[in-house]
């Protein structure tokens, strides 16, 4: 993977996983709390698309390119 891909992933993962806090601490997400004990599931499609994102930047470049 090269360097310029890996970082945007990363900054793209870092980004997404800010998103998914703030809309944690939305009224609609504290409602859907309140009512099923999970948050909903934009929250938590935002929080693992940036993580996962943000691990594949960071494995990209940790491993550097070939």
């Amino acid at each position: 993977m090269n360097k310029p891909l890996a970082i945007a992933l990363l900054v793209a993962g870092m980004v997404l996983i800010i998103f998914g806090l703030n809309s944690n601490q939305s009224v609609s997400s504290g409602v859907s709390r309140f009512f099923t004990g999970s948050p909903t599931n934009k929250t938590l499609w935002l929080l693992i698309g940036g993580i996962v994102a943000a691990i594949v930047g960071f494995v990209g470049l940790a491993r550097g390119s070939k």
